[in-house]
C-alpha cells in the first residue's frame, strides 16, 4: 500500500501532564508525600489530582506552621506575661486534620496498587506432597 502524499503520518498525542507530577508547585513535604502517594496509588483522575495536591499544599503548610511552633515553643507569653499556647498549632493541627481527610476521602486508607503475578512465599500456603 502507498502512502498518500496529502497526509501526514499517524501519531499519538496524549494530553495533559502523565499524572505523576503535581498540578502546581510544592514545597519539600508536599512533594515527599505526593511522590509517596503515586508511586504507591497512581491517581490520575482529575478531581483525584486535585484532592491529593490540596492535601499536599496543606502538608506543606502544617510543617511550616510546625516549625515556628518548634522555634517559637508550644508556650508563649503574652504582652502581660501570661503564658498561652502558640497561636499557630490550632492552625497546624487543622492542616494535618484536612489532610488525613482528604487521604480518606481518596481511598488511600485502604491497600495500595500491587503489581500482577504470584504473591510473595510460593502462593496461598504451604501443602505437603501427595
Amino acid at each position: 500500500m502507498a502512502k498518500s502524499p496529502d497526509k501526514p503520518p499517524f501519531s499519538i498525542v496524549s494530553g495533559g501532564t502523565d499524572g505523576t507530577s503535581p498540578p502546581r508547585p510544592l514545597g519539600a513535604h508536599g512533594r515527599q508525600l505526593w511522590d509517596r502517594v503515586q508511586s504507591e496509588y497512581r491517581i490520575t483522575d482529575c478531581g483525584g489530582v486535585e484532592l491529593l495536591s490540596q492535601a499536599c499544599a496543606a502538608e506543606d503548610t502544617a510543617e511550616s506552621l510546625a516549625e515556628a511552633i518548634a522555634r517559637d515553643g508550644h508556650v508563649i507569653h503574652s504582652r502581660t506575661g501570661v503564658p498561652r499556647t502558640h497561636p499557630a498549632g490550632k492552625d497546624e493541627l487543622a492542616c494535618r486534620a484536612f489532610v488525613v481527610r482528604t487521604l480518606e476521602r481518596l481511598g488511600l486508607n485502604v491497600e495500595a496498587v500491587k503489581p500482577p503475578g504470584r504473591p510473595p512465599g510460593g502462593g496461598l500456603g504451604w501443602l505437603p506432597p501427595r
